[in-house]
């Protein structure tokens, strides 16, 4: 038995297939012919929309892709052809590109629909964008309070009174759609952006009466508003009334009311009021530490400035372009233009360039004192850069170089902060 299981066994590793044998004997040999060439892969649609400048191409283009999901689902390139087009002033293009996009299946989406409406409200079309919205039901598309919403905002960024009262007056009649808070807070933003609050305010009366409860946007928007207005005895009363129905403000409220503190000088109370968010577990933003840094600067509190920068800082906050030219420009009025030049050299790290008189400002201080040397590279450059962006160059550059003493044939020195920045 052992002799047969040991066959057994050399057998199975010792037969080999002859047809292995025979097959590593043959060689396969490829000529030139059977060799394909790479095929040259054709540029992307996306690409290629990015890359046209010319409006008539590039509406041609984006018609030959509008079947392609890439393009049309892509919202940044939608934006960018449209925008371009409204640039270029080929309306015409638009409304073809759009109307074509409502015939196709993705027309019968509602949130497809409503970027149509905000595509044309963006090219300044408000008509096609209402018509757009009123003739959803002929591609077969649902119409909610989503879609009144996005008609709603294009006729609140036109600032047409009269038809925006209109629309809204035929609104519920006509499509049988019920406005939502959302709804309400456009209608209240608009009203204050168009100089009315006073009957933004009467319609916050009116939604609660039919059960729509206002919220904290609702109450910002008025509060901001009337404190634009220098009616602050409205804006206090709103905020009284807000906190008495349970509604807490939030940071976007609690910055209005500090712009407000501000502007009447009043920076002692802004600063307080920023204790009053921290207390409430609201932590300032840039914007609140930009506001209380204006205040004590304008009301010649340098050094309370000076603590709240410092402030900023430990707090793990990083100052913006507006701190950095905040600052800058009001150590220079204040003489301390050491530190004016450390706060302008650190913006221009980060390509933050302060204004263009903010830098002559700090260039004659620092000729005064007899440190212009030092800083003559980092800051002349910069004078010479951002002239030649923003205005007409030559003229500007001559003007600016006779009043701090850099000529753009300086040679460049050394450049070593003053001392004691």
């Amino acid at each position: 038995m052992l002799s047969l299981r040991l066959g057994r066994r050399f057998r199975t590793y010792t037969t080999i297939p002859a047809s292995t044998t025979s097959t590593s004997k043959t060689k396969t040999t490829l000529s030139a012919k059977d060799i394909k060439k790479p095929s040259t892969l054709e540029e992307p649609a996306l690409i290629k929309l990015k890359a046209e400048r010319d409006p008539e191409k590039l509406f041609h283009l984006f018609k030959a892709n509008a079947h392609n999901r890439l393009v049309i689902e892509n919202l940044v390139a939608f934006e960018d052809t449209i925008s371009r087009l409204a640039g270029a002033r080929r309306f015409d293009y638009i409304e073809q590109l759009l109307e074509h996009q409502k015939a196709l299946p993705q027309g019968r989406r509602e949130g497809f629909i409503m970027r149509i409406i905000s595509l044309y409200g963006k090219a300044g079309m408000v008509n096609h964008a209402i018509n757009t919205f009123k003739g959803m039901h002929l591609y077969g598309c649902p119409r909610t309070v989503k879609s009144l919403n996005a008609a709603l905002k294009v006729l609140a960024h036109s600032g047409d009174l009269d038809a925006f009262e209109s629309f809204l007056s035929h609104v519920h009649c006509q499509f049988d759609v019920n406005l939502d808070i959302i709804s309400m807070n456009i209608i209240i933003d608009a009203l204050c952006r168009m100089g009315i609050p006073d009957k933004a305010y009467i319609i916050m009366g009116e939604m609660e009466k039919s059960g729509i409860t206002p919220d904290v946007i609702t109450y910002t928007t008025l509060i901001s508003s009337f404190y634009k207005l220098n009616r602050a005895e409205i804006g206090n009363g709103l905020w009284n009334l807000m906190v008495m129905k349970g509604c807490l403000p939030n940071l976007a409220t609690f910055n209005a009311r500090i712009q407000f503190l501000v502007n009447k000088g009043r920076s002692w109370q802004a600063n307080s009021l920023m204790g009053m968010m921290r207390y409430l577990g609201i932590p300032p933003d840039e914007v609140t530490f930009n506001l209380v840094i204006k205040g004590f600067c304008r009301s010649g509190y340098i050094d309370m400035a000076k603590r709240v920068y410092s402030a900023l800082h430990d707090e793990g906050y990083k100052p913006n372009a507006r701190i950095y030219q905040t600052m800058m420009h009001y150590l220079c009025k204040e003489g301390e233009y050491d530190m004016a030049y450390t706060m302008c050299k650190r913006s221009m790290e980060k390509n933050w360039f302060p204004s263009v008189i903010s830098i002559c400002q700090l260039l004659q201080g620092l000729q005064a004192i007899g440190k212009i040397e030092k800083a003559r590279e980092d800051v002349g450059e910069t004078i010479h850069q951002d002239i030649s962006i923003s205005q007409g160059k030559k003229e500007a550059e001559g003007d600016l170089a006779k009043r701090v003493g850099v000529t753009p044939d300086t040679p460049a020195t050394a450049v070593n902060p003053p001392s004691g920045s």
